[in-house]
């Protein structure tokens, strides 16, 4: 399957994929941070190739609800519309069969559409919370496959720093992994009874 991870900086996502025989890609204004297929650049340079399978992080600086406090500003500057335009932008590549969309919770929901989805990483491994979102097209809900104990707020309490962000939104491994298992798999696709839809 070829595999385009949009906003992918750390590379995580898409080593996941490429441990199971996919090709997959990142793509990221930023160098990656482990060697790897990695286009360093817009993703508007790359995106009209032939992908089977797009999974996207747009960055959530001016989109999370967290950030509700300077919100205003944001949309007074024209910040929040912008990053709403390039979400709209990303789900509506009509050429990519299967799309995920991964955010905090976001105006995403109240602005374009309800999420599909929202995940913990305490369910996938990681003793830890910080909520993830997911708008999805033609794929399942992702399922948990590993549930343990702990719920600590470890990313949101990260002691501000220039590199806060760059923490902040990397993948935890545990949901890499569940999204290559899952979503890179043909057969989760065809006895998938109900599959998410955009247009729906």
């Amino acid at each position: 399957m070829k595999v385009l991870v949009a906003c992918e900086y750390s590379g995580t996502v898409r080593e996941a994929f490429n441990a199971l025989g996919h090709d997959a890609m990142s793509c990221d204004l930023l160098e990656t941070e482990q060697p790897g297929n990695h286009y360093q650049g817009d993703v508007r340079d790359v995106i009209g190739e032939d992908w089977d399978l797009m999974i996207a992080h747009p960055p959530c600086t001016d989109l999370a609800v967290s950030g509700n406090a300077h919100m205003a500003a944001k949309w007074a500057d024209g910040r929040t519309q912008a990053g709403l335009d390039f979400v709209r932008f990303l789900m509506l590549q009509t050429h990519i069969p299967r799309i995920a969309v991964e955010n905090p919770v976001s105006v995403i929901s109240s602005q374009i559409r309800k999420a599909d989805q929202t995940i913990q990483p305490w369910q996938f491994g990681h003793g830890e919370v910080k909520a993830t979102c997911f708008w999805l097209k033609n794929l399942p809900l992702l399922r948990p496959t590993d549930v343990v104990e702990g719920r600590e707020p470890r990313i949101a309490n990260l002691t501000p720093s220039e590199d806060r962000w760059k923490e902040r939104s990397r993948t935890f491994p545990g949901i890499a992994a569940a999204m290559a298992a899952q979503w890179g798999s043909l057969e989760t696709y065809a006895i998938q009874a109900e599959l998410m839809d955009f247009a729906s």
